[in-house]
């Protein structure tokens, strides 16, 4: 069972996350052409940037409590963008040598989430109709 600090610090993270998340998709949308989300995808390139970063900090010094790195990687990334933690996962899949099984993350992930997506979509428009 998580500790009350936990919850407190991942939950906290989140905040500052999403709250990042809305001004930099804002600032971003706003001075690059809609050709493609680039919002999103700066966030979600930034935030598996930082996700790198802090794991690798994670595995080469004992100076982040438990509750510093829950309160970074869940809370301020995962507010920011999930897309960091499947980002992580897959690269530490291929960093040991599991190709395929991170082939497979990569691919269920990628056109699973679009599938499901279009998922929720389809099915709120059948009910709305």
């Amino acid at each position: 069972m998580m500790s009350w600090q936990t919850i407190l610090a991942v939950g906290s993270g989140g905040f500052i996350g999403a709250v990042l998340r809305i001004y930099m998709n804002g600032f971003i949308s706003h001075r690059v052409p809609h050709i493609l989300p680039f919002g999103t995808l700066g966030i979600n390139l930034i935030g598996s940037f930082m996700m790198g970063i802090l794991i690798a900090l994670f595995m080469q010094t004992s100076f982040f409590s438990l509750h510093t790195k829950s309160f970074l990687t869940s809370g301020i990334l995962g507010g920011f963008t999930t897309y960091s933690a499947f980002a992580i996962e897959s690269f530490l899949l291929l960093e040991g040598g599991h190709i395929l099984l991170a082939l497979a993350n990569i691919s269920l992930n990628a056109f699973g989430t679009i599938f499901m997506a279009g998922g929720g979509f389809y099915l709120v428009k059948f009910f709305l109709k």
